[in-house]
């Protein structure tokens, strides 16, 4: 699936075979796999661990909206931006529904 087509309702979940810690209140990932190095930051890490189960883009976009002063409008748009790269990286896999 190309991530220029993920949707709102489209179900977001991590991928696995990652070490992920927590450093200064920030994630950071080491994929297994390729041997990359991942810093997500804490708002990335924030969307990484709501992830952890299947969650639309939009209840993400939802529950960032009620936890950060951010207009629903640019975060949907933030979130779909960083998400893509996730998808691009292998970090996350989109799970149509």
């Amino acid at each position: 699936m190309s991530v220029e087509f993920i949707t709102a309702d489209d179900h977001i979940v991590q991928s696995e075979g990652f070490l992920v810690s927590d450093m200064d209140g920030e994630k950071v990932m080491l994929s297994i796999e390729n041997g990359k190095y991942y810093n997500l930051g804490l708002i990335g890490g924030r969307i990484w661990e709501l992830a952890a189960s299947p969650v639309t883009i939009a209840g993400m976009v939802e529950q960032l909206v009620t936890e950060y002063e951010i207009e629903p409008e640019v975060c949907e748009q933030q979130v779909h931006t960083f998400l893509k790269q996730l998808i691009s990286e292998g970090l996350v896999q989109v799970k149509q529904q």
